[in-house]
């Protein structure tokens, strides 16, 4: 997931504790190594290789994607499944903060979902386009474990995988769990605090990765029709 994972469980049934621990492991390194742009192995690496022929995906990856195109069309194009190739003008790596932002233009010409043909179960990228997760795929590796979590247990549970969690089974017994933002101007302190009593709770902030352009702070979420 490239960042860290923790799963907390309010129990005195540790080998139960263990189990979760061990299936929230495999499963985000399941959901990891099938999604990666960073391995080539992974059903991604096999779609970019598919160089604008139409490729089939299975079930849970037509989910994802069914998902990317949701969010693309109720973003007004803001969020979209093909911007991923925007790394090529934006570094945010772990200690390296770089941009590019002349080669902006040129990508934005394989950013768009609408150039796409997507018929499920057949997906077919136009030459130069690729199909990144990245922007859902820890959100949904939360998803996998909590739900099974629920069903095994019912106990409070919350699931964190870099800075996106889930909470599941009945509230810890101080009432909530209490979830620290983290302060941009002191590392590793929180700014505020959030109660969570139930359901879930995404982050994306610029604490960890930004840069300075001309006096600019900037995150690493993009607008995929600016590149900015």
């Amino acid at each position: 997931m490239g960042s860290p994972c923790a799963v907390f469980c309010e129990t005195t049934d540790t080998r139960l504790a263990d189990r979760i621990a061990e299936f929230a492991r495999t499963e985000a390194a399941r959901i990891d190594r099938k999604f990666s742009r960073y391995r080539d192995d992974s059903v991604v690496h096999a779609l970019h290789a598919s160089c604008g022929r139409p490729f089939e995906v299975d079930a849970e990856t037509t989910r994802l994607i069914e998902f990317g195109a949701a969010l693309w069309r109720l973003s007004d194009g803001r969020f979209d499944l093909t911007s991923g190739v925007l790394r090529h003008a934006w570094r945010f790596e772990e200690g390296v903060c770089a941009a590019d932002t002349s080669k902006i233009q040129d990508l934005l010409g394989h950013i768009g979902w609408q150039r796409v043909r997507w018929e499920p179960p057949f997906i077919t990228l136009p030459e130069g386009m690729e199909l990144d997760f990245g922007g859902i795929g820890k959100e949904y590796a939360v998803d996998c474990v909590a739900d099974w979590t629920a069903k095994e247990c019912d106990f409070p549970v919350l699931v964190n995988f870099g800075g996106d969690l889930r909470c599941t089974g009945r509230p810890p017994a101080s009432g909530a769990w209490s979830v620290g933002i983290e302060s941009v101007q002191k590392s590793g302190e929180a700014a505020r605090r959030l109660e969570l009593k139930s359901g879930a709770l995404a982050t994306s902030g610029d604490a960890r990765r930004s840069i300075v352009i001309d006096g600019v702070r900037y995150g690493h979420i993009f607008d995929a029709r600016t590149g900015w």
